[in-house]
């Protein structure tokens, strides 16, 4: 059996809902993890996709900031959420599928942009993300329970040469700083995840999943991030054969900064 799972920060579900139930209609993944969904939980848009087969929602969102949901065909079991750095923000939600009697956990997160400023003494939003990303080490992607995990969501860190469309000239802007990049080496490493699309993917080959806003000519430009991941415990990254980012919605009519990236993993 094939899992078919996307991950996209959709920045505002109920203002680009016309384009996620596109993607649904056309690309149909098994799940689909959304993060700043900005919106509570009772604003939602369950009916529109439990109308196109998405069953299974579960969402932990916050009025007008951040928020995080998985939308999925298959059965969500043993949800919960994680409030990292105890600040009341919805940036984590967890919860166990079952793909042909695997069972697998699923963590979503967006984990905090850090602002303009990449110096924790001067900048809060910097020093937040900071702390945020060490409690995530205590994640483990082996929790010691028979049950595999994957990791997915807007880690806003572009944290290989190639993620990035200059490394040279990011250096220094948040997202791809030394202190970002080492910090989530040390994650990965300190939970025992697996960097899935850099595992299949030669360390020289550019990959971005993200686009600012602020270029006038998005493609022409080209100036990307990779700010968008999947990650997974030891035992699923045989399993893992690909991903697609589908860099053409960063085009599509009111679109996200962020595109959806799938991965496909053959159970």
């Amino acid at each position: 059996m094939e899992l078919k799972l996307t991950t996209w920060n959709i920045n505002s579900v109920r203002l680009r809902l016309p384009i996620v139930s596109a993607f649904l209609q056309e690309h149909a993944p098994d799940v689909l993890c959304l993060q700043e969904i900005k919106c509570l939980n009772d604003q939602f848009p369950y009916k529109p996709l439990r109308e196109l087969g998405y069953e299974h929602i579960a969402v932990h969102g916050q009025k007008g900031y951040h928020g995080v949901a998985i939308v999925s065909r298959l059965p969500l079991g043993e949800g919960f959420s994680t409030d990292y750095c105890a600040m009341g923000d919805t940036r984590h939600i967890a919860a166990v599928i079952d793909v042909g009697g695997r069972k697998i956990r699923l963590h979503n997160f967006y984990v905090p942009a850090g602002g303009d400023e990449p110096d924790p003494e001067i900048n809060p939003k910097f020093r937040h993300k900071l702390d945020f990303l060490e409690e995530m080490k205590a994640l483990k992607a082996d929790a010691g329970d028979g049950v595999g995990s994957i990791l997915v969501g807007d880690l806003n860190i572009a944290p290989m040469e190639h993620d990035v469309w200059s490394h040279k000239q990011l250096l220094k802007v948040v997202s791809h700083t030394p202190v970002e990049t080492e910090t989530m080496r040390d994650l990965i490493a300190a939970g025992g995840w697996t960097d899935l699309m850099r595992h299949v993917t030669p360390a020289d080959e550019k990959l971005y999943t993200w686009w600012s806003y602020r270029a006038k000519d998005w493609k022409a430009a080209n100036r990307g991030r990779r700010l968008d991941h999947i990650w997974s415990s030891a035992d699923l990254v045989q399993a893992f054969s690909r991903f697609e980012i589908l860099a053409d919605a960063r085009g599509w009519e009111k679109p996200s900064d962020h595109v959806p990236v799938t991965g496909y993993f053959s159970l």
